[in-house]
């Protein structure tokens, strides 16, 4: 190592000299003022060839100096710098532990390994039994490889064995771990086969790691089956899984002992602080508690807060607490005794306070819950979590959370288990706490609200929140349940649900409101049941399960007219509106829609009546009522306005805004996307802003502006692809072909329309496929392929037929009206152009207006009808004019 950091100061100072040499030759080379002495009198004579040659040292020196410079503990990322558009460098291993000493030999296995492993880099499993450091040896070294897998470093507690807790499923660890990486909700595999949604997220996962470099650590595994799904299928990445158990898994395998005797008496005595020690009672006590590190640290601690306590007073306590665990195996004994000491040492308030934090159903825990927990204020809950921590009874995870080890927890609960209605009044203090913190997040979260809180100051810091305490509540939940605390397994549910309808995964949102819906059975609830069922029935539509959405929907919409909730009336029946939106279901869709919002009006529920009107506003333009459509979204946007509702205001100019370019107010379009597209970016609503500059890309393209078109589509596509949208990415992709079209580069546009049509049928949207259809046949039309145009368009009309959308249907008309022209099919054109006309007056679509009189004057002057011809030509010229002349 020395004689390295030498030959990289002789490197350097080298390299120094040649970059001096290379100034000086271009600032005084060429002058004949100065003669340089001795040997550099040739570089001065021949400047030009000294320079390249000292210009090839530099660059030797360049590719030296790393190779030269990489050892064990920090090793140069060798992985390329992620793309545009991938996922963001994932970093979520806990903090390492301060001056983690000893295992030199284990770390080295491990390095050893990765460095011969190259570049296949498979699982490292490590075993040994409970308190050996199993964990925290995996998150020290974790840290010292992450510069190795500069792609990210994620861990993951998979809860083999964590006391109250069953393991977590591998669907739902690969759910986390697609989350974690960027994957939109709406984008994670759902179903009812769990195994069929397990292989599909796990398929997904090993795609977007596949072309990275990345260190996954699986703690706390029960078995091998539970960490297979979640690793990466290609070479590149480091796993490293623990477990108390030795699993049977493909790679090396590292044992955890216990400490060599030499290292377990400089850990102890290190932890406990003392100068003067005595070498034979410091060995007794490290083979008392079996030289493991958690046992150690323990009795350090205690050591180190009673100065008056000698090395025999320590020992003897100790062998008195292990003669009263002498129930327990010998390796659990030698844990348990220290973890007894401890506790006994404990003033009788914190040993309390111990007792019920050790309830904490969740993983990590900060001061306001554990204050809720030991029913203490949140300044004295600070003081004994320090406390604790002092006394390594408990960990820091990260700044202002804090954990047990699993041997800890269980030791605590054995000492709380003897006072059950404590501990349910504990965990009632600490739903009630969630309750209270999650209706503080919810004020942001929720629709036409205004932020009051002062626990939050902003929807980051209550998204961050509610994030970070996911897992908590829906274990808090668990333990209702378990204690028959229905009423708070549904408020806690309700509560939680615009935050999981938001941030997924799904599948876990569905099943906590199920568990609602029976804990209100059980209760005889028959408000909260009706709230629960609607919950989940937005959870299926959601999903994509329309059918199932409905069902519950329904039945949910017949508890709230039993029990007399007009509220909760209006609420299903919009969403029952919005499922047959989705399905194309318009006539039951603008039936919902419109008696929500009667039952809004007659409440003076304002945020229901500006729902109702602006989904109620996306059916009328589907089924092309464009004039009542603009009036249902204008009006829902001055309501939205009204209230404060930011995101529904943005909704309703995007759908004002589809309705203008429509009918032709093209300005007014591109006005409107771009108001909803500056409140996208002020809310942080990443995946509107990409439809928002989708709408503003169209109407541009409608006013011929091509090139600010195609930026603004270009922005929408990267930010698709980064969100993982794949039918927003292949919206983009349509549009963006529109404009290779009408730029006259047809293979560009073919080849971008049938991406696209491969996208629609791989996300089953009719509308998709029937919209890129379109502009298929129309290229085929153009290359002069009349079969395959008219095939195109024929399955165009049929999905928009099925579909309803008659501006749709009108754009197909006059496509088709133009292939029967191509063809000399004079009647059939006309034909196709009058249906046409008719439908765009009837809709008010004028740009479609102008094409069908376009089309019908091209038509007669065929038939030698010069006149008639004219007439057409004229008004289609007005109407051509008034959209600003760039479409004829």
């Amino acid at each position: 190592m020395k004689l390295r950091r030498v030959t990289m100061a002789a490197l350097v100072a080298a390299g120094v000299a040649a970059v001096t040499l290379m100034v000086g030759l271009v600032t005084n080379a060429a002058s004949e003022q100065q003669q340089w002495p001795g040997w550099l009198s040739l570089v001065q004579r021949y400047p030009w060839p000294s320079f390249a040659l000292l210009a090839v040292v530099a660059v030797v020196l360049a590719g030296v100096l790393p190779a030269v410079s990489t050892d064990r503990q920090s090793v140069a990322p060798e992985s390329p710098a992620p793309s545009v558009g991938s996922a963001a460098v994932l970093r979520t291993l806990p903090r390492d532990i301060v001056g983690f000493t000893n295992r030199q030999d284990e770390i080295d296995q491990i390095f050893d390994d990765v460095a011969t492993a190259e570049p296949t880099m498979p699982v490292r499993t490590i075993d040994g039994m409970p308190g050996v450091g199993k964990t925290a040896f995996a998150i020290h070294v974790g840290h010292l490889l992450a510069p190795r897998f500069s792609d990210g470093q994620l861990f993951l507690n998979l809860n083999g064995h964590t006391p109250g807790r069953e393991p977590v499923r591998p669907a739902e660890a690969l759910a986390s771990l697609l989350l974690a990486d960027g994957v939109a909700p709406q984008k994670v595999p759902n179903g009812d086969d769990l195994w069929a949604v397990t292989e599909a997220r796990a398929a997904m996962w090993r795609t977007r790691v596949a072309d990275r470099r990345i260190l996954l650590i699986l703690d706390n595994a029960a078995t091998y089956a539970q960490v297979e799904h979640l690793l990466p299928g290609t070479p590149g990445s480091l796993v490293l899984v623990t477990s108390r158990r030795r699993l049977a898994a493909e790679g090396a395998n590292l044992q955890m002992r216990a400490l060599a005797a030499a290292d377990a008496a400089a850990l102890f005595i290190r932890l406990a602080g003392r100068g003067r020690h005595d070498a034979s009672a410091v060995t007794a006590l490290v083979s008392a508690c079996g030289s493991l590190p958690l046992a150690i640290s323990l009795l350090a601690a205690r050591l180190r807060h009673h100065p008056s306590w000698t090395f025999e007073h320590l020992r003897d306590r100790l062998l008195v607490a292990q003669h009263r665990l002498s129930e327990l195996r010998t390796g659990e004994r030698d844990v348990a005794a220290a973890f007894d000491l401890s506790y006994q040492d404990l003033p009788p308030e914190r040993q309390r306070f111990f007792r019920r934090l050790s309830r904490f159903p969740g993983l990590d825990v900060d001061e306001e819950a554990a204050a809720a927990l030991g029913a203490v204020p949140v300044a004295q809950a600070r003081q004994e979590i320090e406390a604790l921590y002092e006394d390594h009874l408990l960990d820091e995870t990260e700044h202002g959370r804090y954990r047990f080890h699993d041997l800890v927890r269980d030791y605590g609960r054995s000492l709380a288990d003897d006072d059950e209605q404590d501990g349910t009044m504990s965990i009632e203090r600490l739903a009630d706490h969630y309750l209270t913190t999650i209706g503080a997040a919810n004020t942001y979260i929720g629709r036409g609200v205004t932020a009051t809180t002062t626990r939050f100051d902003s929807l980051a810091a209550a998204s961050a929140w509610l994030e970070a305490e996911r897992a908590n509540v829906l274990a808090c939940v668990e333990e209702c349940g378990r204690r028959g605390r229905h009423s708070l397994v549904v408020g806690l549910a309700a509560a939680m649900a615009p935050y999981l309808r938001h941030a997924g995964p799904w599948d876990q949102a569905a099943d906590l409101h199920r568990t609602a819906i029976t804990a209100a059975r059980r209760a005889g609830d028959r408000p909260a049941e009706a709230n629960a069922l609607a919950n989940l029935g937005m959870v299926h539509r959601l999903m994509a399960r329309y059918r199932t959405a409905v069902d519950t929907l329904d039945e949910s919409l017949g508890t709230y007219r039993d029990t007399g909730n007009l509220d909760g009336q209006a609420f299903v029946l919009n969403q029952l509106g919005i499922v047959h939106y989705l399905t194309a279901e318009y006539d039951r869709a603008a039936r919902a829609q419109t008696e929500a919002l009667i039952i809004c009006r007659t409440t003076g529920d304002l945020l229901g009546q500006a729902n109702a009107l602006a989904d109620l506003g996306m059916v009328r333009r589907m089924t092309g009522a464009l004039a009542a459509s603009a009036e249902a979204s204008t009006e829902a946007l001055d309501i939205y306005r009204r209230i404060g509702d930011r995101y529904g205001e943005a909704n309703a100019l995007r759908d004002l805004g589809l309705v203008r370019a429509l009918t032709g107010d093209h300005a007014d379009a591109e006005r409107h996307a771009r108001e909803a597209l500056a409140i996208y970016k002020e809310i942080g609503d990443a995946v509107h802003q990409a439809y928002a500059l989708n709408e503003l890309g169209v109407a541009r393209r409608l006013q011929g502006d091509l090139d600010g078109a195609k930026v603004v589509h270009q922005e929408a596509l990267g930010k698709y692809a980064e969100l993982g949208d794949r039918f927003g990415e292949a919206n983009a992709i349509r549009h963006l072909g529109v404009l290779h079209r009408l730029r006259g580069d047809r293979a560009a546009a073919i080849k971008a329309q049938e991406r696209a049509v491969a996208m629609y049928a791989e996300l089953e949207s009719r509308g998709g496929l029937a919209a890129a259809t379109v502009e298929l046949g129309v290229l085929r039309r153009f290359d002069g392929d009349l079969a395959a145009a008219t095939r195109a368009l024929d399955s165009a009309a049929a999905w928009y037929a099925e579909l309803g959308d008659r501006t749709g249907q009108l754009e197909v008309h006059n496509h088709v009206g133009a292939l029967h022209l191509d063809a000399g099919e004079l009647d059939r054109a006309k034909d196709r152009y009058e249906r046409a006309l008719s439908l765009a007056r009837e809709l008010g679509v004028p740009l479609q207006e102008a094409h069908a009189l376009d089309g019908l004057a091209i038509c007669e002057q065929a038939r030698g009808r010069p006149e008639q011809a004219a007439e057409f030509h004229g008004a289609a010229r007005v109407l051509y004019q008034r959209l600003g002349n760039r479409h004829a």
